[in-house]
């Protein structure tokens, strides 16, 4: 079965799966043969989904807010673009962003089974680190992209990302293609099963020459239509009329529009189609790639005989969807098309109250003939008055201004009614879009008002989760083939095996929850869970805990709380209460201690006074007469004042080595010890005699 007519005719086998480029292997007519086939399946696809593009492109012009030429009912009439499509587009965007980037987690690898060793649970946790990594710090475009995705798939309704092996980076990159550059029959089922998907690709001469000397492109570089300039072609005027564009000069830098159409061409002749890529620039249509589009011969089936049953082919798209198409259509309704119509009415509507506005703030009429005045248009100014040869009578039977009645109130209160219905369908109510219900609204009452709100973006946020999903699952897939052995990756030491890739990729999903749309839904769900784990048995608390920590959007979580295994433990509650004990005898004693103290304080500053009171006497007895009874006195006084002295300096030494005590006690000083001692001691010591 050959309905091209090839000369060629390929042998699959393991040189077509490993080649960079099968060209070679064809003649110049077969390629051209093939470029043309491949620009007519193209060309058809286009012409099937053309009523689409005009809906999507009438719907961003919408959310772009393009104002048009217009000349009705007048040059320079009101041309006011409501801006309910972009309203409905940057709700979406701001809620499912939010939800879908939680942090440094994006992906998680689900755990299926019994785990006794938990090596399940490292191999899980590795892979979902590493892919988290991979999206947010090594693919530095991924964000980015997808945040430019979200928005465009609001108002378009379809956008495709591309996942493949970047040779030319070392690691798997994520590609957002819009969908006005991917081409598809618009009756196709699904993008798996579809015969033919062509994305177009703007390139450069650099970037083409790259290629041909890599030797990924056919040899082109002497070409007459690549070394010409071309016009470039202009397949969307729309998208110059929202940038402010005109067509762009004609010179050598002029990218060059490339198709890249995944494929079925039956190369071995043998009646089953195998799947390729074929390149082809679109002007001329000459092929600059052919490759085969599997990994490796073990995803060829193949009966006893060695004839092909089947080919699994790798799919590198990802359709992202936001409401599917009424009609069955591959390409479904966004915000730009579903509300188009009502937006169209309500621009239409206020257009007429301005329009209605300018007429009645605007003089015109009929001028009669009765009127002396000269013909031509008449500007007034402030205390300014105008000559004319008619006298007032006449003037004012002559001017006649048109009837012109006021703006519709019926007109203003229709516009309110598109206005409300169009906020229904997009959710985008008062207290969506974060506007006070009232001062009188129950809690209760508004909580599920939102609840109800949020459900049409329920649903849409399921779909986009569920696309996540299978982006996520080819990712797994490639870095199983092209990682390396060992890769460390993270700034904790963390590294990833290829063999920890050789697992299903079923189990790879988002981190975000499908069932919830809002950042107040996760914190009162996660603290619900918190709640139930602090009063029932049985859940694992760290992750309940870390869980409510995402919730509430915390950074650095591992710091925050690091885990009870990370933490020492508590102490003994016996020995709590014995050193509770110990430390209320200690208390105990220093009360008596600083008692004692006191008293030794008081004892010493009584017998301070009386030793100066006897040197005083000492005094008045040695400026006297001296006689042998004075003498014997002084004697006594000496023998006495030594005494209290000596008295002195043991209270001193007692109130030092109490104060000792205190200052020491907790470093080590025994209760019971020392205390009595010194008490006993100075108990023991007699005061001194009182002087004869």
């Amino acid at each position: 079965m050959n309905p091209l007519n090839l000369k060629t005719k390929l042998s699959i086998d393991s040189s077509v799966t490993k080649a960079k480029n099968l060209c070679d292997r064809f003649t110049a007519k077969d390629l051209d043969t093939i470029g043309n086939h491949v620009w007519e399946g193209y060309d058809r696809d286009v012409k099937s989904r053309q009523h689409w593009v005009n809906r999507m492109e009438a719907g961003m012009d919408l959310a772009m807010q393009i104002q048009k030429e217009k000349n009705f009912p007048w040059p320079g009439a009101s041309n006011v673009i409501f801006p309910l499509v972009t309203i409905a587009s940057l709700q979406f965007s701001a809620r499912s962003y939010e939800n879908i980037i939680q942090g440094d987690e994006v992906v998680k690898y689900r755990r299926i089974g019994e785990d006794k060793t938990g090596l399940i649970k490292a191999r899980a946790d590795r892979i979902s680190k590493h892919m988290s990594w991979q999206v947010l710090e090594e693919d530095e475009s991924w964000e980015e992209q997808h945040d430019r995705l979200l928005i465009n798939l609001s108002i378009v309704g379809t956008a495709f990302v591309k996942t493949s092996y970047s040779s030319k980076l070392g690691y798997v990159t994520d590609e957002l293609v819009m969908a006005r550059d991917f081409v598809i029959d618009y009756w196709a089922k699904s993008v798996e099963t579809a015969s033919r998907k062509t994305q177009i690709i703007p390139l450069y001469r650099n970037e083409i020459y790259e290629r041909c000397k890599s030797q990924v492109f056919r040899d082109v570089l002497t070409e007459e239509w690549y070394v010409s300039p071309m016009v470039p072609v202009d397949t969307n005027p729309q998208q110059d009329n929202r940038q402010g564009l005109d067509l762009p000069p004609v010179d050598f830098d002029t990218p060059l529009r490339c198709l890249e159409q995944h494929c079925l061409f039956d190369f071995d002749q043998d009646g089953y189609s195998e799947p390729y890529i074929v390149i082809i620039e679109e002007r001329s249509r000459k092929v600059l790639r052919i490759v085969a589009r599997w990994f490796e011969d073990s995803d060829i089936d193949r009966t006893d005989s060695g004839e092909i049953i089947r080919i699994r082919a790798t799919e590198y798209f990802t359709k992202f969807s936001f409401i599917p198409a009424a009609d069955g259509g591959i390409y479904d309704t966004g915000f730009g098309v579903l509300l188009g119509p009502l937006n169209e009415g309500v621009n239409t509507g206020i257009n007429q109250l301005f329009d209605a506005g300018t007429m009645i703030t605007s003089n015109g009429g009929f001028l009669g003939r009765g009127a002396k005045i000269r013909g031509g248009v008449y500007t007034f100014a402030p205390w300014e008055w105008k000559r004319v040869d008619s006298t007032g009578d006449d003037l004012r039977k002559s001017l006649v201004p048109f009837p012109v009645r006021e703006p519709s109130n019926v007109l203003f209160q229709l516009i309110g009614l598109l206005i409300e219905y169009t906020d229904r369908i997009a959710g985008t109510q008062d207290q969506m879009v974060g506007k006070n219900p009232g001062q009188n609204t129950p809690a209760e009452t508004s909580r599920n008002t939102l609840e109800q709100g949020m459900q049409v973006y329920s649903v849409i946020f399921k779909r986009v989760w569920r696309s996540f999903k299978q982006e996520f699952k080819k990712r797994h897939k490639l870095n199983g083939r092209f990682l390396p052995v060992r890769q460390a990756f993270g700034d904790k030491d963390d590294f990833i095996r290829r063999e920890d890739y050789q697992s299903s990729p079923d189990q790879v999903v988002p981190v975000a929850d499908p069932r919830i749309t809002s950042r107040a839904m996760q914190i009162a769900k996660a603290s619900t869970v918190r709640q139930a784990a602090a009063e029932v048995p049985g859940y694992d608390r760290p992750k309940v805990e870390r869980r409510w920590l995402r919730a509430m959007q915390e950074e650095g979580i591992d710091d925050i709380y690091p885990g009870p295994e990370n933490v020492p433990p508590l102490p003994n509650p016996k020995m709590q209460i014995e050193e509770a004990k110990l430390k209320g005898k200690q208390m105990d004693l220093d009360f008596e201690r600083q008692k004692l103290v006191a008293t030794l304080q008081t004892e010493r500053g009584e017998v301070q006074a009386r030793i100066a009171k006897l040197r005083a006497e000492t005094l008045v007895l040695i400026h006297g007469i001296k006689t042998a009874e004075t003498e014997a006195r002084l004697q006594t006084f000496e023998a006495i004042v030594e005494a209290l002295e000596t008295h002195n300096n043991m209270l001193n030494n007692s109130i030092q080595t109490l104060s000792g005590l205190a200052a020491g006690g907790e470093s080590g000083t025994s209760p019971g010890t020392g205390v009595g001692q010194v008490a006993d001691a100075t108990r023991n010591s007699s005061p001194a005699p009182a002087p004869a």
